[in-house]
């Protein structure tokens, strides 16, 4: 009855979103400066170049007889889209890309829309989130946390040959270079491995099959960093380092907001974060015939929300994209800098090598699936089917 009540619900953009003010302060939006007074336009190109995931309505029920709607419950997995989002323009597009109505995109561009689309043979989908979630404690049609979307991402990352992410999701607010040296190095999975699992997710995750096999070399590094800033309320001597994260060049934002209720920030002016808001209900879209995506609905091409950073809820996690070691490299030498030898309380640990009370890193791998028959699996009903029936997403 819950989620009945929220299928009707439409939230509409309206006119009250603020326009920046005159201010020669410079806004800093994904490891990028701007300047309002000077580029003002540009700073908004770059905003609504981001990709924007909303509340949707009308797609196919999740889990078969599930909701159809995400809305009053989906803000989470959304941001957490945008955030994937921004790391998988970052790969294959570059961090300057810039997207342009009407404009004719890349078809990398319109892949990674398809990664997106709410469809439950989109790897990135609302349905695969939430279906994944379930491995988490997480009902479909409950409320996610920063830390629950990080580790959803993480595994379904593992079943995305194309994109070939390393997703690294910190522990106990530690990023340990060691082990994310060791993932993002890891040799490709045996064969077997990568056979016995493939048959089952052939259809759900096909889009995104790798046609060209595994690469060798250093896996791209989606970092999320979970954080508590504060107990009811985000510590001040936070505030600082928190705005210097989104300085760094290899900045994804991040995954935030106030209880049961969250966004996306992706950069601050002043003591004012910048976020983009998931909280409007838009229709299902779907990709059309030549693999495109009408794409007007996944931009946000008004003025940004922004809120005071000290009404922030001090539940975060912090992204990072590093496409290449070197810029894993950089990062570490960033955080030394400008994070962790200037504050008298530490946001998060930065260490070298793996703790030895920890239980031993073994750079996460697909789980192998063993069923009889798996091969004629032909229709994404069978498929998830058989997921409910095996239990594979809990694994």
């Amino acid at each position: 009855s819950v989620l009945s009540r929220y299928e009707n619900q439409i939230t509409i953009l309206s006119d009250y979103l603020e326009e920046f003010p005159e201010t020669d302060e410079p806004v800093w939006i994904l490891g990028r400066q701007h300047h309002l007074n000077t580029d003002k336009s540009k700073l908004l190109l770059d905003i609504s170049a981001r990709l924007w995931f909303t509340y949707r309505r009308k797609f196919s029920p999740i889990g078969g007889t599930g909701p159809s709607s995400d809305a009053g419950w989906g803000c989470m997995l959304r941001c957490g889209q945008m955030m994937l989002a921004q790391a998988l323009i970052c790969r294959h597009l570059g961090r300057d890309w810039q997207w342009e109505k009407h404009k004719k995109q890349p078809e990398e561009y319109h892949r990674i829309l398809r990664c997106f689309l709410d469809r439950k043979d989109c790897c990135y989908s609302i349905h695969q989130m939430a279906q994944m979630g379930v491995g988490e404690g997480k009902s479909i049609g409950e409320w996610f946390g920063p830390n629950t979307v990080a580790q959803v991402l993480k595994k379904l990352a593992l079943f995305d040959e194309w994109n070939s992410l390393a997703v690294y999701v910190s522990m106990d607010n530690t990023v340990v270079i060691e082990d994310i040296k060791k993932m993002c190095w890891s040799p490709p999975q045996s064969s077997s491995a990568a056979h016995s699992s493939a048959h089952l997710h052939r259809s759900a995750l096909g889009r995104n099959k790798n046609t060209a096999g595994f690469c060798t070399g250093w896996k791209p590094l989606l970092l999320i960093i979970p954080l508590r800033l504060g107990i009811n309320h985000i510590n001040p001597v936070y505030i600082d380092a928190f705005k210097e994260c989104f300085k760094m060049p290899q900045s994804l934002g991040a995954l935030g907001g106030k209880p049961n209720n969250a966004y996306y920030f992706i950069g601050f002016l002043g003591n004012e974060l910048i976020y983009l808001d998931p909280h409007t209900t838009q229709s299902f879209v779907d990709s059309e015939e030549n693999g495109t995506v009408d794409d007007q609905s996944f931009h946000c091409q008004q003025a940004p929300h922004r809120m005071k950073i000290m009404n922030l809820d001090p539940s975060v996690a912090l992204g990072f994209f590093c496409k290449e070691e070197c810029d894993f490299d950089n990062w570490c030498s960033l955080v030394q800098k400008e994070i962790l030898k200037q504050q008298s309380l530490r946001m998060f640990e930065l260490v070298q090598k793996h703790p030895p009370h920890w239980p031993p890193f073994i750079p996460p791998t697909k789980p192998e699936v063993t069923t009889t028959g798996a091969e004629l699996i032909e229709s994404t009903d069978k498929l998830f089917e058989l997921e409910e029936e095996f239990e594979i997403l809990s694994v």
